[in-house]
């Protein structure tokens, strides 16, 4: 499977972020190698790839950080290089290592950003309830846990409500339950309308969240469309996983429909293009209680493109 990826972006003035071929070279590494891409307004955007790919280096000049070495780069209908200061208060930024006067209380730092962006007293406030924080005001920054330090990073970039938010692996070194109380935030904010450009290790994160995705791999974007159509456009094949001691591998194997047959910690796994009629015959052998179905996932069409060595987060 092969996902073609988009051609050179139109010039749209409406569009929140437009990349037109863009390059950054240090030294001989071609950090991004002839990018282009449109995130339209009110996109949640995912950039996606192994470290070393490249996203930061995009998210940096978009962001205004870097300058691109060629190719034209379009914010919000303007240039973010040379640092556009007119164009900062528009913007809001969380990275992954995200600074905060620990010292404060959650509510205290979000007043000095907000008094940073000249905003009105209760946009303090108002940043904490979006991120669900309002009880945890009165606590010291450096006394919230990990989730909810991770909430405050995100409601200080939106304390000054910019148009356009980044978000650097904002689960990143989350627990479980941490993350998905997270993923809440973040769909408030997609329905909220906000143009969001987000990077994230989490493949499962950005099937469940991005309108669309970017999967960069070497400096070039390898597929970018949205999760549903990437995944449907990769293999077709489902597996079935048979809990083990049901079926031996060789009768699995014999099985009309089948493809291929593998074994995978003790279950049995069928690979197979007809699985209606597979399932159909498993429950005349063994019946389909524990019989686990698994279709491709956006993780199948990462894995794909960058490779099963790719580095890992």
């Amino acid at each position: 499977m092969t996902p073609t990826p988009s051609s050179r972006p139109a010039q749209d003035p409406t569009a929140a972020v437009v990349l037109d071929d863009v390059h950054k070279a240090y030294g001989a590494t071609r950090a991004v190698d002839g990018v282009s891409l449109t995130v339209g307004r009110g996109e949640f955007f995912g950039l996606l790839g192994p470290n070393g790919a490249g996203k930061t280096t995009v998210v940096e000049i978009m962001e205004g950080q870097r300058r691109a070495d060629a190719g034209t780069v379009t914010v919000l209908g303007q240039s973010p290089w040379p640092r556009n200061t007119a164009l900062l208060p528009r913007l809001g930024v969380q990275t992954q290592a995200s600074a905060f006067f620990v010292r404060l209380t959650a509510r205290e730092h979000l007043a000095t950003m907000a008094a940073l962006y000249r905003c009105d007293a209760a946009a303090a406030e108002r940043a904490l309830a979006s991120v669900g924080l309002t009880e945890q005001g009165s606590t010291r920054v450096d006394d919230l846990s990990g989730g909810q330090r991770q909430r405050l990073a995100i409601a200080s970039a939106l304390v000054h409500d910019p148009e356009l938010i980044f978000l650097d692996e904002p689960t990143a070194a989350l627990d479980p339950q941490a993350r998905r109380s997270l993923w809440e935030v973040l769909r408030g904010l997609r329905s909220e309308g906000r143009t969001i450009v987000y990077t994230t290790h989490h493949l499962d994160e950005a099937e469940a969240l991005c309108d669309r995705v970017a999967i960069m791999v070497a400096g070039r974007i390898a597929a970018l469309d949205s999760p549903g159509r990437l995944i449907a456009a990769s293999s077709p094949t489902t597996r079935l996983v048979v809990p083990a001691g049901r079926l031996t591998l060789e009768r699995a194997r014999a099985i009309e429909g089948v493809d291929r047959a593998s074994e995978e910690g003790g279950a049995i796994v069928l690979e197979t293009l007809a699985s209606g009629r597979v399932l159909s015959a498993l429950d005349q052998i063994t019946g389909l209680q524990g019989v686990q179905t698994r279709t491709a996932s956006l993780e199948d069409v990462y894995l794909d493109l960058t490779g099963a060595g790719a580095p890992q987060p």
